[in-house]
């Protein structure tokens, strides 16, 4: 079992960096999971506040107990908590058609069959364009990207629907250009939530990490 880093520690919460690979959640099949995995390195049990999906990882937030579990809930989709991703996509961001540097992207999502809406902001930091061994050419953008809800995939779907795939998305993504990517490397899902802005004893703090080693490599050699 891998030690999972902790960020930050108070009576009522941890904030912990998940890695990629990782279910937060035990279940059926399931070896290995934050949840239990951070309970057995911990000595006590924790509770989930919010998920993220496996193979994404990055910042997340675990309770010490059951009342601060939902008072953290409440708090994490509320505007007073704001969530920041780093995603890596293939192509480039087109709205309604027309291609967008930056925006909110505000579409409906069903999960758990229930259809709720759903607002991400984004902002294109840069755009490559880059060649494979097989002669294949491929654009990539690297994103930064705000939570407005927090419904389940909602970056992936909704970043998909808009013609610009987080890479190495086999569910919502672009399976072909995933297989040309693979060539270059990009193997693992480029998605991490890398910044988290919370309040923490009547002051709101910031809590930021670096991208994680499998898209800081594509970062480095790509952008």
């Amino acid at each position: 079992m891998k030690t999972i880093e902790i960020l930050y520690e108070d009576e009522e919460i941890l904030l912990v960096n998940k890695c990629e690979g990782l279910s937060v959640q035990g279940g059926n099949g399931v070896t290995h999971s934050l949840d239990e995995d951070l309970s057995a390195q911990l000595g006590y049990k924790v509770f989930l506040v919010h998920r993220l999906d496996k193979e994404t990882s990055g910042i997340l937030i675990v309770a010490k107990s059951s009342a601060s579990a939902a008072k953290w809930t409440n708090l994490i989709s509320s505007s007073s908590v704001t969530k920041s991703y780093t995603a890596i996509c293939l192509g480039k961001p087109y709205v309604n058609g027309n291609y967008h540097s930056s925006g909110t992207l505000k579409s409906v999502i069903e999960a758990h069959g229930r259809k709720q809406e759903a607002f991400t902001d984004f902002e294109v930091v840069k755009t490559v364009s880059v060649k494979n061994d097989s002669g294949d050419d491929v654009t990539l953008s690297l994103l930064s990207i705000t939570l407005g809800t927090g419904r389940m995939h909602q970056i992936r779907i909704q970043m998909a629907g808009v013609n610009c795939p987080v890479a190495a998305d086999d569910k919502h993504g672009n399976f072909k250009l995933n297989k040309v990517i693979r060539k270059l490397g990009i193997k693992k899902l480029q998605l991490a939530s890398t910044k988290l802005t919370l309040p923490i004893k009547n002051e709101l703090r910031t809590f930021e990490i670096p991208l994680p080693k499998h898209m800081q490599d594509c970062v480095e050699t790509y952008f």
